[in-house]
């Protein structure tokens, strides 16, 4: 099987990343040519990876189709390309709906729109799917852990969770440079921070068949992180957050 790319950012980069650290059996990898340099990046660094001449030599070329681009791109270049009937087509484009993509590639390829996100270059991260696809879902499973969405509804919802990630970031930027500036050092402060969220994340994934506010209530009441969570619900840290997400779903 033959999996093309149309697109050469960023997540196509930690998807190729994904299924070359998986070892997930393939023929070649065809992407297209948009960004000379970033393909060519791409061939260098991977195995049995191919550039096509153009978009649609990806798609005449390939089995399973990947769009990795802006939903923008996506749908002035769409309409252009003909797909085939036997072909699965996985969209990436976060704000283009599925009723909107079967317009654009019409009705002879199989579409499913999915989510993946940068830590699939290490084969780990939840990836959501709609509609449910058995081909899709042991495609992702290799790659990482495939959720399936029945209506489209719902899927608008991971895609607004999935925005919150630079937020994520941003909020261990925050914490190591409080660090920095008391003192410590640079490499001691962002390690201790990552590796601290990381190990409680971890310890949330434990828990998540129950109540992750089961969580928040075990820390003991006039302890350091009752203090802290506190403080933030008082400051509407926790309100913003919602109403950021609230934001982000409008636009899907």
């Amino acid at each position: 099987m033959n999996l093309g790319f149309i697109g050469t950012g960023n997540i196509v980069s930690d998807v190729v990343a994904g299924i070359s650290k998986s070892g997930f059996s393939h023929k070649k990898i065809i992407i297209s040519p948009r960004n000379k340099k970033k393909a060519q990046y791409l061939k260098k660094k991977f195995k049995r990876i191919m550039i096509a001449k153009d978009n649609q030599a990806v798609i005449d070329l390939s089995n399973l189709i990947f769009l990795g681009v802006l939903p923008r791109v996506g749908e002035n270049i769409l309409p252009k390309l003909k797909f085939k009937k036997n072909q699965t087509v996985v969209s990436f484009m976060s704000t283009t709906n599925y009723s909107k993509l079967k317009r654009l590639i019409g009705k002879k390829a199989t579409i499913v729109r999915a989510i993946p996100m940068p830590p699939i270059r290490l084969c780990k991260g939840p990836v959501a799917i709609f509609p449910p696809n058995k081909k899709i879902k042991n495609f992702f499973n290799n790659i990482g852990t495939t959720i399936e969405i029945k209506n489209e509804k719902l899927s608008k919802n991971f895609w607004a969770i999935s925005g919150t990630m630079a937020s994520f970031y941003e909020l261990l930027n925050v914490l190591s440079n409080w660090l920095i500036r008391n003192k410590t050092n640079k490499l001691d402060a962002q390690k201790y921070v990552t590796s601290l969220y990381s190990a409680l994340a971890e310890l949330a994934l434990l828990n998540s068949s129950k109540p992750l506010k089961n969580l928040v209530n075990e820390q003991t009441p006039g302890g350091l992180n009752w203090q802290g969570v506190n403080e933030l619900r008082k400051s509407g840290y926790y309100r913003l957050l919602e109403k950021s997400l609230n934001k982000i779903y409008k636009r899907l």
